[in-house]
């Protein structure tokens, strides 16, 4: 059903998978899913196998992130925290979340000063914390960077990101999937915040992945990750399209108000796809008479990997499953299409918006 770029690009994710299996092995929390069981359950709730599971020296991480005023945000903070608990060799201090850019490059200040192990920060805003991150690394105390990329490659070690664009992509080739023999289809977009790139990487998938079938964004409206935006955009979306076949809304909280956007205006005739993952979105997935029929993760779990990574770079240890001694420079998580078929599989692990 797809051209040679689609095809392409999922050699490519191929890869990306493959290295990230080898990740879910190795620092795996459970014996058997690390053989290859597919529902391994939350990276959060057990002591990982292998060689690294195994106790070493005990070692001080500092963690800091964003508030959570964002249910995928919340989850992020609760997932590291609850990583933490799970190691007997792990002292893990957590800051306040904060939006005060100030505020947190004065944490990072802290965290360098009381000479811990190792730092795993999801920065409010990367390029404005790249300069004391640098300064980390440079005092000798390994960075994990999360979700919001430095701008400066000195300034982490290790980068663990999830993937906007291959979100994109996932929620393309559903539609594609689901509409790729209509050329007249309509298919809408309600994208997050514009001015981020992550907004822009999701947006860039989406078109390309739809235009491999024929299809592309007949209308499109951006909203700010909030509620209250999403049911503004998807009300302006829906008085500006009467007849829409296909929704994909960039994220699963916003799509609270997007959802009931849809319910005053009385519309059902298309299906919807979120994005991140949310529970409230998988229920809607469960529901038949829901016009929510998949979702596309965007892993809440990277602060806890990074948790789980900064400890072995701390302890001077590599990732068991890998042939490399070191741990890897950047690993990029995979986001996969959750639909009625494997919504059990994924459900446990989903945060709540």
């Amino acid at each position: 059903m797809f051209g040679t770029h689609t095809r392409n690009r999922w050699l490519a994710a191929a890869a990306v998978v493959s290295a990230g299996l080898m990740v879910s092995g190795c620092l795996s929390n459970d014996p058997e899913a690390a053989a290859g069981d597919e529902d391994n359950g939350s990276a959060a709730d057990s002591a990982p196998a292998g060689d690294n599971a195994e106790p070493g020296e005990e070692v001080v991480i500092g963690f800091s992130g964003p508030a959570a005023g964002h249910g995928w945000m919340g989850a992020i903070t609760s997932a590291a925290q609850e990583q933490g608990e799970l190691f007997e060799d792990v002292d893990l201090r957590v800051s306040e979340g904060t939006d005060d850019v100030n505020l947190q490059i004065s944490q990072i200040e802290q965290f360098i000063n009381d000479e811990v192990d190792a730092i795993v920060v999801l920065p409010f805003d990367g390029a404005a914390l790249t300069e004391v991150a640098i300064d980390a690394m440079e005092a000798g105390i390994p960075v994990v960077n999360v979700d919001r990329e430095f701008s400066s490659e000195f300034a982490a070690r290790t980068t663990i990101l999830g993937d906007n664009y291959g979100m994109g992509v996932s929620a393309g080739n559903y539609i594609c999937e689901r509409l790729g023999d209509q050329s007249d289809a309509v298919v809408a977009e309600i994208a997050g915040i514009d001015s981020l790139p992550l907004t822009q990487e999701r947006s860039a998938g989406f078109e390309d992945a739809l235009s491999d079938c024929g299809l592309e964004v007949s209308n499109r409206v951006a909203a700010d990750f909030t509620v209250q935006g999403g049911e503004e955009a998807a009300s302006n979306l829906l008085q500006a399209a009467p007849e829409i076949d296909a929704i994909w809304n960039h994220d699963d909280d916003q799509g609270v108000g997007v959802l009931a956007a849809v319910e005053n205006a009385g519309r059902d005739e298309f299906f919807m796809v979120g994005g991140a993952g949310s529970a409230n979105m998988m229920r809607e997935i469960q529901d038949e008479d829901s016009v929510v029929e998949a979702t596309v993760i965007y892993p809440s779990t990277q602060a806890a990997d990074g948790i789980r990574l900064a400890r072995l770079l701390a302890q001077g240890r590599a990732m068991g499953d890998l042939v490399q001694v070191e741990v890897p420079r950047e690993i990029q998580l995979y986001a996969p299409v959750v639909t009625a078929e494997n919504v059990e599989q994924y459900l446990d692990q989903a945060f709540e918006s």
